[in-house]
């Protein structure tokens, strides 16, 4: 009987455990069912807020557009009374091409100053190919006449650059001006001791050299300005060397030949001082120039 009653006691609480298991499994499907809900109901509300956000901004976006719209409207309706005519317009465009191509003749200019002829002649073919195009605005007949002078200013310095410059055959003559005072320093030394004629050949040797330095530099000022200083120095030897002269050796005559600068023939070194001071007086009075394109002279002719 004891065993009977145990597991009737037993039974009931087994029964039980699965009755709350149950109501356990339905609390828990119903908490998630309720969570699902929520999520669901979350995701539409933000799913709302979201839409009428972007709605918001549409609208706003449209109200930008339509006040943008309106500006430009204005903006075009000022403009067309402030444009200028058709006409005005192509001149003024015209004259900042003229501008522009005065500009452009000036670095020509200063290229061939810096003895940079081959850079000076490709920027005049690009200038008269820029006339030919169809975007230039500056007068046919004026055109013409600027094509014509770009041509005859390649011509001229093509033919220029095959030749040795102004510049380089004074410094030919310097230099054989220099070499002569050398033999004629040497050939008047009569003792070991420097005399007064010997440190003025010396200064003039010097200040010759600066009078290169300035050639090189295409400095004409200071060119003419110590070939005049060599002049008056070498003037005080003057009337001695006139006494000299039988003394001073042939040799000292220097061997290079046949350059010339302007008309000045610097076939060979000189004699003797007299001759010295003869060639400078013809160094100083044909003194290199710079010559302006021709280009250059009718813009400016144009301008005025």
């Amino acid at each position: 009987m004891s065993m009977n009653s145990e597991s009737l006691s037993k039974e009931p609480s087994a029964i039980q455990q699965r009755r709350q298991a149950n109501m356990f499994l339905v609390r828990l499907q119903w908490v998630v069912i309720l969570l699902l809900i929520a999520a669901l109901l979350w995701l539409y509300i933000s799913q709302q807020r979201f839409q009428h956000n972007i709605n918001e901004r549409l609208q706003s976006n449209e109200q930008m557009v339509s006040r943008l719209n309106e500006m430009d409207d204005r903006l075009f309706a000022v403009s067309q009374q402030t444009l200028p005519t058709p006409s005005t317009a192509a001149s003024s465009q015209a004259q900042n091409q003229l501008d522009l191509l005065r500009i452009q003749i000036q670095a020509a200019d200063r290229l061939l100053v810096d003895n940079n002829d081959s850079a000076a002649i490709d920027l005049l073919r690009g200038l008269h190919w820029q006339l030919s195009q169809s975007s230039n605005e500056i007068a046919p007949a004026l055109t013409i006449v600027i094509k014509q002078s770009l041509l005859k200013d390649i011509e001229r310095l093509q033919a220029r650059s095959s030749q040795p410059s102004p510049w380089q055959l004074q410094n030919i003559a310097i230099q054989n001006i220099q070499e002569f005072l050398h033999s004629y320093e040497s050939a008047v030394n009569s003792d070991i001791n420097l005399t007064s004629r010997q440190l003025t050949i010396h200064e003039v040797i010097m200040t010759l050299n600066l009078a290169i330095q300035a050639s090189n530099m295409r400095e004409r000022e200071q060119l003419i300005a110590y070939l005049s200083q060599a002049r008056k120095q070498l003037q005080t030897l003057e009337p001695k060397d006139l006494e000299s002269k039988a003394s001073v050796p042939k040799t000292a005559a220097s061997t290079k030949k046949g350059s010339s600068t302007n008309n000045l023939q610097t076939k060979s070194s000189p004699t003797d001082i007299s001759e010295v001071i003869d060639w400078l007086d013809r160094l100083i009075a044909n003194a290199p120039k710079p010559t302006p394109l021709l280009t250059s002279q009718i813009l400016n002719k144009s301008q005025r």
